[in-house]
Parts: structure tokens; C-alpha cells; sequence
């Protein structure tokens, strides 16, 4: 669209609405400029051709621009803005004559291709990297939706990926195994005739009956159940199910005298036995003190780590033995901890560890059933199964996730890179984004979960021989467990942020941009409403922890209490339990905490959602519409589908339409024709415009004809344009269009200077959406100054036909009174008439002129129908003097 730029000069002031002359001292800074040569001089002699006569009269060169640039109607194609990108990448330094700024094209082998070649690679790389941020902000709404769209298209191959990765973790698989062995151990009862299972333990009898019977019956199956033996010395749990190595059992112990009895208790009390921690654990051998579960172990030795329980948090040490891999051998142990009395008083905790691997599925269990023994007595039980897959690589689908997995580390190279551009371009603006933070933290959890992933597999592939070698030792696979627990953890919080993500490619989206924008423009109130509704929260989770936590398990804790609050806001709650707590305090509790925070607190968090949800989408509605990314996908899929020869071009949809129909063609025919092909109201409204030169809303076969030679005409100008001109292979930024090219021209050189890096004085996408905010407020605010003038209008003129009507009555009566003095009549009923009136006249001043003075000192000025008034209610001075001329008349003749 730049060729033929001094032809254009020469020629006329008219110019593309799209194209932006150029200076003719010296181009901007950045400002790309065509080579000159016979091309050139080609171009112009074209552009020529299709400037207007200098008769003004409508030439066929002249009727053609309803279908180029000069149309508001019309649309560039990708075969222009490949020509305006080819001429920007051919731009540089001047060199040899001609105007300055232009220079010849390089020749092949030159030096100033081969300086430009490294430049090129350079921009195309750059490119691979480009983002929204990366590029020139001031590009137009197609480009940055081109941009966003290939943001888009690349987040979404990261995203299958991510999935495919996740997804290809976790199997239902692990939940059925799990379920399987949580079943064999914990419900599994003690005896057919007593119903008590690990999850009901209360005493130490309770947990030796159980590794009697439920525990042994759970690690060895020795028969099928037909009787016959299985292989020996191997154990398959519901015959699927391998025993790795062999069961171990160990417990921690607190040391006597760990705390402190009062002075008048201490005849009658001689032992005590504190709460579990690291400080009073007791490592003295007791018992037998001949094996290792007599013997205290350190957790070093026995490379265990500590364990999160229900009482207290124990370390990875203690007393522990190592079962057999049969059950008489088994039960002969169990047996003899029992006699010889291994569990006591200082007791605080027993583990119960081992592993199981299913072949079927490729999968492992590392099984620890616990039962805590508190200082307060009895014993509680918890259970801990975790179900992995060790073995990553067997399979062809493992193989296709490990290509995944290289496919992910490229694409977390891929946005490091990005990232740091970004940084690099915006610096400490960068961080201003809460989208651009959350790329952070995704890119760098993503580095956490590879190194974690790495460190796991060699970890595995490293011990797991060794620990499944020895078959009548302990493997301990817990801490193999624990590092693939953690990698599934970073893998899952990774997932969720890259999901949350996708908002920042839709948010572009009117429909998409309220809920971010909902919430951002009520984040302070919404902080500020938290804090009172967590003073609130709190004071009722510290009155119920009080009152409830002594009796009810839900208030135990101040921790249980706050979540049990949430319950009750919820609907989940056991008023009975509340009730029976405290009987007066219980029911008061509830209902105060019911009313102020679920019908008081919680509405009022809804109701500043909804306030700012309708002022968002009041100020969406009164924002112009643009180009969106659905719109840019169809206007891409239309001129795929025209170059596919699928679907016709706009000139031959207009071309067959006019050779189908003769005679005349109104406007409606041709609009439902066209828009039928997908055509827009503005391109069809131009062109019916340029041809119906006699304005009577139909085309005659005169301007039928016109028409088909100027659409003919275009089509070879289009032809020769796009054979005259090669491709693009670099990128710029668009000129800006000609309302406001012409203006800024005489600017530029002035101002050249402060454009920091702009290739034009243009202004961003941002700026321009802020303008148009403002433009839109200044309208509203004018329309609601012209409502109240229309206003003020309406009453001045009621005034004037109120004054009109007053005087006409006082003309009648004073005729009248004239007429009965003329005649000697009695005119005492006039006079009265008069009177009454001029006392009516003067009461009604007196009360605006008070209504007047009482709106002025309100600030809200009054009208008629409670519409804004002048700040004077009285009447106008010609009407002040009317009345008073007609009360001096009255007056006379009273």
C-alpha cells in the first residue's frame, strides 16, 4: 500500500484511509521505506491510474474506489499486508540517489544481503518467542488477535501434554487397589462372633487380637480355596498380590518420670508417663534386650522418617522386629512380644510396615497400619496406604508418556525463555500482571516437578534391586513412596494453575472479561468485608472451641472448630450434639451464629459480587464492539475457503449477482443477496452507494454496466499487484489510518523525538480503548446536560403559556369593570373578582420565590414534576412588570 507514494503526492491530497504519506525531508526514526527502482516507478504509474481526474467527475478510475481502500467499507487481505511487510523487511538506510530514505534492492552475493541474512534469522527467531508483550503494542486489533491466537494454539499442545501426563499417572487402577487392601485390613473382624475391626481398636487387648488372627490371615495365603498349597514361602494376597520381604513391626516409648507429680499425690502415684515427644523418648533396652525389639534403634540405622499421627508427631526410631514369611514363624514372635509384656505403660506408639506389588497392573502398596496409645489411656487407630508406580517404563503406553515427558521439559525450556524476554522487555512492569506471575509459578513448580521426577527414578532404579533382593528382610519403600507421593502433589498443583491460565487467553472476550473484571474492581471491597467477617468467625470458633471442645468431637480442636463453622454455614451440622453439650449456651450459640453470619455476613458478600458484577456489565455494554477472536477465525476460514476455490470472492459474488438479474436491482435485493454470501451491511451500503448516482435506492443496467467494468477493472489492478510485488518475509507495525495520519503529519517532525522507540506516532491499543472509555462517559454526561435543558425548555414555556392565560383574564376583567363605571352599574362583584385575583397572583410569587430560596440553600433545585429547576422560580422580568402593570390597574380602580 506504500508504492507510488510521491506519484500520490504529485497527484492529489486524497489518499487511502489506511496509508500514511510519507514525510519528504527526512522519515521518522524506524520508519520503513520502499526501494526505489523500475518497480517502483511501475507502482506508481498503477497508483496513478487510479487517482481522480482533476475535473472531480466520476471517471471508471474514480468509481473503482469503492471497492479499494478509500471504501470505509472495505478490508485489506493478507495479498497487501504481505506487500506492506515485504516493503518493510526491503527498509534501511538510504543509499545512492533518489529520496532520501530509499535504497536499491541488494543483489544477490552483496554485502547488504549478507548483513541481512544474520538480521533476518534473527527477526524469525525472535519471532518463534513473540508475545503480546514482546511485540509492538500499537499493532492493529487483526495483528494482536493473530498473536493471541498463537499463544493460544501453542498453550493448548502444552496443555494436551500436561494432561496426557497427569492423566497417565493415575488409573482407576490404584483406587480399586487400594480400596482392596483397606478392606482386608481394617474391617476385617477380630472373631465371627465379635464385631470389632482395626478401625475400632481401643486397648492394647484389642491390638494383640488383631495381629492374631485379622493380621496374619490378611499377609499369608497359603491355600487356595480348594485346599491346595501354594508355592512355598511366597505369599499372594488374594492370590494377585505379592508380599515383598516380610512384615516389621516396631513402637516407640516414653521414659518414666518424664513428668511431674503433685507433692500430695506422690505416695499414692510412682510411675508417670508424659506425652510422646523427641525429649522423652525413652532408648534404654528393656525386656529380654537380646534382640531388636528389646533394643532401641536409632532412626539413622534404621532409615525411617517421622510420622505425622493423630496424638503427636514420632520419629523414625524405636524397638521394632522383623516378621517372617510364613505364619506359624510369625505368630511364634507375635507370641512371644505378647508374654514377655513388649508393650507397656510407656507405650505411645505401635507400626505395622510392609509392601505388596501386583504384577497385573504395575502397581505397589506400601501398607502402615498405626495405633496410637495416648497418655490418657485407651488407643486410636489410623492407617496410611500408598499406591505408586515404581516401575515407570514397561509398557508402549509408558513410552509414549516418557516421549511426553521430553515434549514437556521443551515446552518448559520454551517459556523460560519466554519469560525472560518478557522480563527483559517490561522489566519491573513485568510483575504488575497477575498473569504474568502465575507463568512464573508455573514455570518454576514445573522445574520442582522435574527435578523431583529425576531424583525419583534414579533413586528407583538405584534401590529397588537391592531392597527386593534379600526376600527375608524389611523393604522399606516408604521412602520411594514419599518422593513419588510428592511428584504427583507438584504434578497436580501444576495442572491446576495451567488450567486457571486459560483465563488469560479469553479475557479478551467481553462475555469472558467479567468475571476477572468483576473481581478485580471488587477485591478491596471484598477485603475489606473479609476482615470483619473473619473478626466475627473467629470470636465464634473461639466461644464454641470454650464451651464445646471438652465434649464434642467437632469442637476438639480451635483447628476442628473452624472448619466445623464452614460446615454449619454449609447446612452440615449436629445441633444434638451442641445441645447436649450446654443446654443454654448450645442453642444460643447456633442461632446467633446462623443469623449474623448466614443471613447477615454472607448476603452482604453477595450482594457487593452483584452491585459490581451490573456495574461491569453496564460499562460492557456501553463499550464499542470489536473485532474478537471468533471473528478473526471465520474471516480466516473465509479466505481459506476462497482460496480453495470453495467460496467466491466479494468482487464475483457482486459480479454473478449483476449478471443474474436484469433490468433494475433495488438496494434490498442486492443487501439480502450479499449478505447471504457473508458480506457486511458497510461494504454493501458503500458500493450501492457509489453506483446509485441518482439516488433513487435502484441500480439501472446503465449502472449495472458501470458497476461490472469497475469490478473488472479492480480485478486486474488486484492481479497486477499481486504479481508485481513478492512476498513478505519479515513483519512491522501497520500505519495508522488517514483521520488521524494527516494530522499528526506536521507533528512528527517536532515530536519525532519523544516517541522512545516507535516506529509512528501512533498510539496502543490500550490508550485507545481508554479514549473510547472517556469519549463514551463525555457522551453520556452530555446527554444528560441536554435532558435537563430540554427540561428547563418545557417549563419556560409552560411559564409563558401561564402568563399568557393570566393576562388574558385580567384583560377581560378590567373591560369588564370599564363597562360597568361607563354604564353607572354596580361594580362591587367586579371589584371583589379583582381583588381576589391580584391577592392569588401575589401569594403564588411569594410561595415560588420561597421554594426558590429553600432549593438553593438545599443544593437540589426543584422544577415541575420534581425535575431540575433554575435557581430563580420567579417569573421573567417582563412578566414581573405585566402583573404589576395589571395590579396597578386594579388597584386604581379599587
Amino acid at each position: 500500500r506504500r508504492l507510488g507514494l510521491a506519484g500520490r503526492r504529485a497527484g492529489s491530497r486524497t489518499m487511502s484511509s489506511r496509508v500514511r504519506p510519507q514525510q519528504q525531508q527526512q522519515p521518522p526514526p524506524g520508519r520503513f521505506t520502499p526501494a526505489a527502482g523500475p518497480r517502483a516507478q511501475g507502482a506508481e504509474q498503477l497508483e496513478m491510474r487510479r487517482m481522480p481526474g482533476p475535473g472531480g467527475g466520476s471517471s471508471p478510475a474514480s468509481s473503482r474506489q469503492a471497492w479499494s481502500r478509500e471504501n470505509p467499507g472495505y478490508e485489506a487481505g493478507d495479498e497487501e499486508l504481505d506487500m506492506e511487510l515485504e516493503w518493510a523487511a526491503r527498509g534501511g538506510a538510504g543509499g545512492g540517489g533518489g529520496e532520501p530514505g530509499l535504497s536499491p534492492t541488494p543483489r544477490p552475493g552483496s554485502p547488504q544481503l549478507r548483513t541481512a541474512l544474520p538480521h533476518s534469522l534473527l527477526h524469525r527467531v525472535r519471532a518463534l518467542w513473540g508475545t503480546r508483550q514482546t511485540v509492538d503494542q500499537t499493532i492493529s486489533r487483526e495483528r494482536y488477535l493473530k498473536n493471541m491466537l498463537r499463544e493460544l494454539v501453542t498453550y493448548i499442545i502444552f496443555m494436551v501434554i500436561l494432561c496426557i501426563l497427569t492423566y497417565g499417572m493415575v488409573s482407576s487402577n490404584m483406587y480399586y487397589y487400594t480400596k482392596v487392601m483397606a478392606s482386608l485390613f481394617l474391617d476385617t473382624p477380630f472373631s465371627e462372633n465379635e464385631k470389632t475391626n482395626f478401625r475400632s481398636v481401643s486397648s492394647m487387648d484389642d491390638f494383640w487380637k488383631f495381629t492374631e488372627d485379622p493380621l496374619l490371615d490378611g499377609l499369608y495365603w497359603d491355600l487356595w480355596y480348594n485346599n491346595e498349597t501354594l508355592p512355598e514361602n511366597k505369599s499372594f494376597i488374594y492370590y494377585e498380590n505379592l508380599l515383598l520381604g516380610v512384615p516389621r513391626i516396631r513402637q516407640l516409648k516414653v521414659k518414666n518420670e518424664s513428668c511431674k507429680i503433685h507433692e500430695d499425690l506422690k505416695d499414692e502415684i510412682k510411675e508417670c508417663y508424659d506425652v510422646y515427644s523427641v525429649a522423652n523418648e525413652d532408648q534404654t533396652s528393656f525386656g529380654l534386650m537380646d534382640q531388636t525389639a528389646w533394643i532401641y534403634t536409632s532412626e539413622k540405622d534404621l532409615q525411617e522418617s517421622s510420622y505425622w499421627g493423630l496424638v503427636a508427631t514420632y520419629s523414625g526410631a524405636g524397638y521394632y522386629l522383623d516378621l517372617a514369611r510364613n505364619r506359624e514363624e510369625t505368630a511364634t514372635k507375635l507370641k512371644v512380644l505378647k508374654e514377655n509384656l513388649w508393650l507397656d505403660r510407656g507405650t505411645r506408639v505401635v507400626f505395622i510396615d510392609f509392601s505388596v506389588y501386583n504384577a497385573n497392573i504395575n502397581l505397589f502398596c506400601v501398607i502402615r497400619l498405626v495405633v496410637e496409645f495416648p497418655a490418657t489411656g485407651g488407643a486410636l487407630s489410623s492407617w496410611q496406604f500408598q499406591t505408586v508406580k515404581l516401575i515407570r517404563y514397561v509398557s508402549s503406553f509408558d513410552y509414549f508418556l516418557a516421549a511426553c515427558e521430553i515434549a514437556f521439559c521443551i515446552f518448559i525450556f520454551y517459556y523460560i525463555i519466554e519469560e525472560i524476554l518478557e522480563i527483559h522487555v517490561n522489566r519491573l512492569g513485568y510483575f504488575k500482571s497477575v498473569w504474568n506471575c502465575l507463568d512464573v509459578v508455573i514455570v518454576a513448580l514445573s522445574l520442582v516437578a522435574i527435578c523431583i521426577n529425576l531424583y525419583r527414578t534414579s533413586i528407583v532404579s538405584k534401590s529397588l534391586g537391592q531392597l527386593l533382593e534379600n526376600q527375608n528382610s524389611y523393604p522399606n519403600l516408604e521412602s520411594l513412596a514419599y518422593w513419588q507421593i510428592q511428584f504427583n502433589n507438584m504434578a497436580a498443583v501444576v495442572v491446576f494453575f495451567a488450567w486457571i491460565k486459560i483465563f488469560k487467553f479469553i479475557s479478551f472476550n467481553k462475555t469472558m472479561t467479567q468475571l476477572s473484571s468483576t473481581v478485580s474492581r471488587c477485591a478491596k471491597d471484598i477485603l475489606g468485608f473479609a476482615i470483619m467477617f473473619f473478626i466475627v468467625f473467629l470470636a465464634y470458633a473461639q466461644l464454641a472451641y470454650l464451651v464445646f471442645g471438652t465434649q464434642v468431637d467437632d469442637f476438639s480442636t480451635f483447628y476442628t472448630c473452624i472448619f466445623t463453622q464452614f460446615r454449619i454455614i454449609l447446612g452440615d451440622f449436629d445441633f444434638t450434639k451442641i445441645e447436649e453439650a450446654d443446654r443454654i449456651l448450645g442453642p444460643v450459640y447456633f442461632v446467633t451464629f446462623v443469623f449474623f453470619i448466614f443471613f447477615i455476613l454472607l448476603n452482604m458478600f453477595l450482594a457487593i459480587i452483584n452491585d459490581t458484577y451490573s456495574e461491569v456489565k453496564s460499562d460492557m455494554a456501553q463499550q464499542k464492539c470489536e473485532m474478537e477472536l471468533t471473528d478473526f477465525i471465520k474471516k480466516g476460514c473465509s479466505k481459506a475457503m476462497v482460496k480453495l476455490r470453495l467460496r467466491k470472492t466479494t468482487v464475483d459474488d457482486v459480479t454473478e449477482n449483476l449478471r443474474q438479474t436484469g433490468g433494475k436491482r433495488n438496494f434490498d435485493e442486492l443487501r439480502q443477496d450479499l449478505k447471504g454470501k457473508g458480506h457486511t451491511d458497510a461494504e454493501i451500503e458503500a458500493i450501492f452507494a457509489k453506483y446509485d448516482q441518482d439516488g433513487d435506492q435502484e441500480l439501472t443496467e446503465h449502472e449495472h454496466q458501470q458497476m461490472r467494468d469497475d469490478l473488472e477493472k479492480e480485478r486486474d489492478d488486484l492481479d497486477l499487484d499481486r504479481s508485481s510485488l513478492p512476498q513478505s518475509t519479515s513483519g512491522r507495525s501497520f500505519p495508522r489510518s488517514l483521520d488521524d495520519s494527516e494530522d499528526e503529519d506536521e507533528e512528527d517532525s517536532g515530536h519525532s523525538s519523544r516517541r522512545r522507540g516507535s516506529s509512528f506516532s501512533g498510539v496502543s491499543y490500550e490508550e485507545f480503548q481508554v479514549l473510547v472509555r472517556r469519549v463514551d462517559r463525555m457522551e453520556h454526561s452530555i446527554g444528560s446536560i441536554v435532558s435537563k435543558i430540554d427540561a428547563v425548555i418545557v417549563k419556560l414555556e409552560a411559564m409563558e403559556r401561564a402568563k399568557l392565560k393570566r393576562r388574558d383574564v385580567l384583560g377581560r376583567l378590567l373591560d369588564g369593570v370599564t363597562e360597568d363605571e361607563r354604564l353607572g352599574r354596580d361594580n362591587d362583584i367586579h371589584r371583589e373578582q379583582m381583588e381576589r385575583l391580584v391577592r392569588e397572583e401575589l401569594e403564588r410569587w411569594e410561595s415560588d420565590e420561597t421554594v426558590s430560596q429553600l432549593s438553593q440553600h438545599l443544593g437540589t433545585p426543584l422544577g415541575i414534576n420534581g425535575r431540575s429547576r433554575s435557581r430563580s422560580s420567579r417569573p421573567s422580568s417582563s412578566q414581573s412588570t405585566d402583573g404589576l402593570e395589571a395590579g396597578g390597574i386594579g388597584g386604581s380602580h379599587v
